[in-house]
């Protein structure tokens, strides 16, 4: 019975990490936003997004509402967005976006995060070519015929679309479109009345790379002990 409560426990605190992560992530999603377009999300197009995504991920709405209000403050940190590229074992290619109020210390961390798992960070350009970067919106199925929907919205720049899992866990489709076209698939999806998940900007590999399971155990320790760090917002690769 003592072992079963241990396993429990374990997956709780596992949970709670996880959601307290994306607290923060969006915290500071929010105050980017804020600080760029203003507290109004209805005039404030990435603001609206990011609400959005912290509604996905159940974040209250009394901490929603004071995220907003901590970014209108003088006090507020200044948070910088910041990219960094580099390798993990095996080569497999690495983008990590982070959001800082210190840069020095967010490279520093970030670089000793890859040395320690047998990865290098490398110089700008020399991994980001190896994907393209895309709007990705999540959409709950239910109603949703994806063949036709998938003809609706072309010509507001969709380039794929399919079935996929979000990060907790539950079934979504995905629609892909172009950078450029990331505001037109937003008004499409207004327009149609059809509710977004959450969206993104993210970057997509042109081609993964397949490696044995030991060899990817390692490849994902690195990339979960990137997405701990608290200054870390996403991070991409192109493992298979």
């Amino acid at each position: 019975m003592g072992r079963i409560f241990e396993v429990r426990k374990s997956t709780m605190f596992a949970r709670y990490d996880r959601m307290a992560k994306q607290f923060t992530r969006i915290g500071k999603e929010i105050a980017i936003s804020v600080k760029a377009g203003g507290p109004e999300p209805g005039t404030n197009s990435s603001l609206s997004r990011a609400i959005q995504n912290a509604r996905s991920v159940n974040m209250p709405k009394d901490k929603i509402e004071a995220a907003i209000k901590r970014a209108m403050g003088k006090d507020m940190e200044n948070y910088e967005e910041v990219m960094y590229e580099g390798y993990g074992p095996h080569g497999i290619a690495i983008i990590v976006e982070a959001a800082t109020d210190n840069i020095v210390r967010t490279v520093a961390n970030v670089r000793s995060i890859f040395n320690k798992g047998n990865g290098a960070m490398s110089t700008s350009g020399s991994v980001s070519f190896q994907f393209n970067k895309m709007g990705v919106f999540n959409l709950s199925p239910e109603g949703l015929n994806a063949d036709d929907l998938e003809l609706e919205l072309i010509d507001a720049g969709l380039q794929e679309m399919g079935e996929g899992v979000d990060e907790n866990g539950k079934e979504v489709l995905v629609a892909r479109c172009g950078f450029s076209d990331f505001g037109n698939m937003q008004k499409a999806f207004e327009e149609k009345g059809i509710p977004v998940l959450t969206s993104h900007l993210e970057w997509i590999p042109t081609t993964t790379v397949e490696l044995s399971e030991e060899q990817a155990e390692e490849v994902l320790k690195l990339v979960a002990k990137l997405e701990a760090d608290e200054d870390v917002q996403r991070v991409f690769h192109n493992l298979g």
